[in-house]
């Protein structure tokens, strides 16, 4: 057995649920080409004292349920697993993928009705506010192909990040959560973006391994009604299948009031129209992992890039509440180290970090040695 799955399998079950004896945790995989990191959490859950449940699924096959639900279906499946969930204590999504663009083709009112009637009364309701949860990627073939890169220097490469040591991260974090408690107003400069807003009394959540694997994000959410200006997003995003390039989102009082990118605005518009709330800001985050600094079109690793910022259009997380609530969440995500264009974030007129790196003297450990 590969001993980084060993290491990684010991930071899900100690650091990122912190599993205790009697409770409940949910391991959900799919698509993972071996059992060998199931296996891992089961032994090491049942070592602590805790009750491992283990579901495998496949994204073709949930891909062809998707497709043929009916309302009827989805409702019954969103019954049957809500009452699981709310048996668990937490939760571990595992994420493999043969085909990343698996979903591509799904009729998109086929992708709206399951995000409405059953990721959001299951997840969104449960799962993320009630659980210690955390969600990882799986290294395969399929993302070392999206990250242009071989599948052993992929895998050398997520296991550099992923075993991070989240502690020394979380102690760095703490400084500049401390200054997004103290700051009123936000003001973001790019090409093509020049975007303020209010962060005043919303709460801030440092990030370093107890929710996703990789970590590295310090963030809270934006007033909702005080967004105004434009944002040019640079980095690409997949999103329902689909891959949207350099996304340009204008706002006025919190509302995104046009929406383009390249080739697929119509289908842009169409998830930002989903429902009342997928046309406001649910987070606003703050990138710190200078282990990643190319995206690799996967969420989970092109939000943590050192010098990125992400502004999500959607649900916003109970943590750090705005009261948007949305079947969407979508981490948007706009790098600024100076191969990405640079730029600059000000707090309160302040300016706190330009062309991705801090320049304030409490930040600067967060930058990379």
């Amino acid at each position: 057995m590969d001993p980084r799955l060993e290491q990684l399998a010991d930071i899900l079950i100690h650091h990122s649920c912190r599993l205790e004896p009697g409770e409940n945790v949910l391991i959900e995989a799919f698509d993972l080409p071996s059992p060998e990191l199931v296996l891992h959490l089961v032994r090491k859950a049942r070592a602590c004292g805790a009750i491992p449940l283990v579901e495998f699924r496949q994204n073709r096959v949930l891909r062809e349920w998707v497709c043929r639900a009916d309302l009827e279906t989805l409702k019954l499946a969103a019954e049957f697993d809500s009452a699981r969930m709310e048996r668990m204590q937490a939760y571990i999504g595992i994420r493999g993928s043969e085909n990343t663009a698996e979903f591509a083709e799904v009729p998109e009112d086929a992708l709206e009705q399951y995000q409405q009637h059953y990721m959001k009364p299951v997840h969104f309701g449960i799962r993320v506010p009630h659980t210690k949860w955390v969600v990882l990627r799986y290294p395969t073939p399929s993302m070392a192909q999206s990250a242009n890169m071989s599948t052993e220097s992929f895998e050398e490469f997520y296991f550099r990040v992923c075993t991070a040591d989240y502690r020394a991260m979380e102690q760095a974090q703490e400084p500049l959560r401390q200054r997004m408690l103290r700051t009123d107003r936000v003001r973001i400069v790019s090409p093509g973006t020049d975007l303020s807003f209010s962060i005043k009394d919303i709460p801030v959540v440092t990030c370093h391994g107890r929710r996703n694997i990789p970590d590295g994000e310090v963030f809270t959410a934006p007033v909702r009604d005080s967004v105004n200006g434009t944002i040019q997003y640079n980095i690409p995003s997949r999103y329902q299948g689909t891959v949207f390039r350099n996304i340009r989102l204008t706002f006025q009082e919190g509302k995104v009031i046009e929406a383009q990118c390249d080739g697929e605005s119509e289908r842009l518009n169409k998830i930002l129209d989903s429902d009342e709330g997928s046309r406001y800001i649910g987070e606003f985050s703050l990138g710190v992992n200078y282990e990643v600094r190319h995206p690799i079109l996967d969420t989970l690793f092109d939000e943590k890039i050192g010098g990125s910022l992400h502004f999500t259009p959607g649900n916003a997380y109970t943590t750090t509440d705005n009261g948007n609530r949305s079947a969407v969440h979508w981490d948007l995500v706009l790098a600024q180290l100076p191969e990405q264009g640079g730029g600059e974030v000000w707090f309160d007129g302040e300016l706190i970090r330009r062309d991705g790196l801090f320049v304030v003297e409490d930040l600067l450990p967060l930058n990379p040695i």
